[in-house]
């Protein structure tokens, strides 16, 4: 039976981690711009807004062990009497991680869910969320991995990792494991064919500021509600691009010589 004790814990690190995401045009050499060089989409393209917090990672074994990570290192499993209080990341995720349900029995797989903390004092943005301190959570995706692979050596889990290993969850299959959890999901903004996707620095802006004028995820009435950016995912996950508000008024205000 997979459990806690029989896999690799750096191996269960690297085989985790969520894969970097490319901005949707390029940056260009000055910090903050971007360049006239956009992403490619084909098909429908599904927007989600990109919350501005920590990001961070559940790991769930089917006999009901779990493993909280940030973004790069393993912070708390389930039992542990010290936890390290990296962001608070941990004192957030403990009730949700304690309340996930598993199927139980003799799975070979863990599931992971990916899902960024934020408000509180989680980064500089976070009085754009709360204006009381407040922390939410929200889910952005969710991946199987193989045992097999948390047996691995870490530099093999790593590999296998960056060779495109992981098997994401469709979104219909992300909706049913939100609701089956109950925890929310990043909102979602729409899906657009890809032709309607700007491909101009300036268009996307516009877009930006037209899709998402205010955050949808604000814990309070006292959040600034600036939100962040949008993600742009094709549906065949194949292509993932964020595009994050700040850049684009960045490029735009050098480009006027403000």
């Amino acid at each position: 039976m997979l459990d806690l004790r029989s896999v690799n814990l750096e191996s269960l690190n690297s085989a985790t981690k969520y894969p970097s995401i490319l901005t949707f045009h390029e940056r260009g050499p000055k910090q903050g711009t971007l360049v006239e060089e956009a992403t490619v989409f084909e098909g429908n393209v599904l927007l989600t807004e990109k919350v501005d917090g920590a990001g961070t990672r559940i790991v769930v074994f089917s006999n009901g062990e779990y493993v909280i990570c940030s973004r790069e290192e393993l912070l708390y499993a389930r039992g542990d009497l010290i936890a390290n209080p990296k962001d608070g990341v941990v004192e957030a995720l403990r009730p949700v991680a304690d309340a996930l349900w598993t199927p139980g029995g003799g799975g070979t797989q863990v599931l992971v869910l990916y899902l960024e903390v934020y408000g509180g004092k989680i980064g500089r943005n976070s009085g754009q969320y709360t204006g009381q301190d407040q922390v939410g959570v929200r889910l952005f995706d969710a991946a199987m991995v193989p045992g097999d692979v948390l047996s691995r050596t870490p530099a093999e889990a790593s590999s296998w990792r960056e060779h495109g290993g992981q098997t994401f969850f469709t979104e219909e299959e992300l909706q049913a494991v939100s609701a089956r959890q109950g925890i929310a999901l990043t909102p979602r903004l729409g899906t657009i064919p890809a032709s309607q996707v700007p491909t101009g620095i300036e268009e996307m802006h516009a877009f930006l500021v037209s899709r998402l004028p205010a955050t949808r995820v604000a814990l309070d009435a006292e959040a600034g509600h600036r939100p962040e950016g949008i993600v742009l995912r094709a549906e065949d996950r194949t292509v993932i691009a964020k595009a994050r508000l700040k850049d684009y008024e960045n490029t735009l205000r050098r480009r006027s010589g403000l």
